[in-house]
């Protein structure tokens, strides 16, 4: 069956990200490495590495995702901005390989009226750049399926692929699939027959060997709306049923799948979340 968790603060400690996601019984693991609306943060201490490895190894080693910040825009036609990000993504790989974090999550960016296949390219390249620079080799980026809100690119599949191919780092990439953003694009889960159809035009276009981790988040907006806006597990429009099809699809077994839906500090969103996700998981 797939791993079940979602997105936890690290209020006060990296470490306690763990605390976080026992107390409403995950089984993975998202956070931000870093004050996600910012550009710089400070180095993490060495102690703070170690104690957060050693909670990770306390755990059973259970799947990790970091998230990049939301500023970065490897898109970018400004060149002030495009340095910012390139250094920023530096960083957010740099970091995630010193906590021993497997995944880097992205947003593949805007490509703010360039075009899409000039946006597309400007992005590969700028991300090429950013991983040479890096000099980290043992942290996947994992490019996630955006809405297409706005200039927004990576709505569809064949902008993923296309990703993937033209990179020069293409065996450190994977994608992570948020069921909010992918069904805002258009594609839809919601009966057997249109679930099946998407994922077969996933793996026809991407290749399902390339899907390594799951956004579970319902949808306040309509199939094909574009709009980015995530709901509780099926208070939205994506419904029950898309998420009993995914979670009981035997080619998902084992994949880490996390919440990011609303939720205030006692967590009672996610832990009611969590139990609706696992009644819909077939014995």
């Amino acid at each position: 069956m797939p791993l079940l968790g979602a997105h936890m603060s690290i209020a006060g400690g990296l470490h306690l990200a763990f605390d976080r996601i026992k107390e409403v019984g995950g089984e993975a693991l998202q956070i931000f490495t870093k004050n996600e609306r910012q550009w710089h943060a400070l180095p993490i201490e060495p102690e703070a590495v170690e104690l957060f490895r050693d909670r990770h190894k306390e755990s059973g080693f259970m799947p990790i995702a970091a998230h990049d910040t939301y500023l970065i825009n490897l898109a970018s036609a400004e060149p002030e901005k495009l340095e910012k990000s390139i250094n920023a993504f530096v960083d957010e790989l740099q970091r995630a390989s010193l906590l021993g974090i497997q995944h880097l999550i992205m947003h593949p960016g805007s490509h703010v009226g360039q075009g899409v296949e000039e946006g597309l390219k400007r992005f590969v390249r700028n991300l090429d750049r950013a991983i040479a620079l890096s000099d980290v080799s043992d942290v996947m980026i994992l490019i996630e399926t955006t809405a297409g809100q706005g200039t927004n690119l990576g709505s569809t599949f064949e902008e993923i692929a296309t990703i993937l191919h033209i990179s020069r780092f293409k065996a450190h990439l994977g994608v992570c699939y948020d069921t909010c953003h992918t069904f805002a694009a258009g594609y839809d889960i919601r009966i057997p027959e249109s679930f099946q159809k998407t994922f077969s035009l996933f793996d026809k276009t991407i290749g399902l060997e390339h899907l390594k981790f799951f956004h579970l988040n319902d949808s306040k907006k309509g199939l094909g709306s574009n709009v980015d806006r995530h709901e509780h597990i099926g208070k939205g429009e994506v419904g029950l049923e898309g998420f009993r099809l995914l979670l009981n699809d035997p080619r998902f077994k084992g994949h880490p799948m996390v919440l990011e839906t609303p939720k205030g500090k006692n967590m009672k969103e996610d832990k009611e979340n969590l139990r609706i996700l696992r009644s819909l998981i077939q014995k």
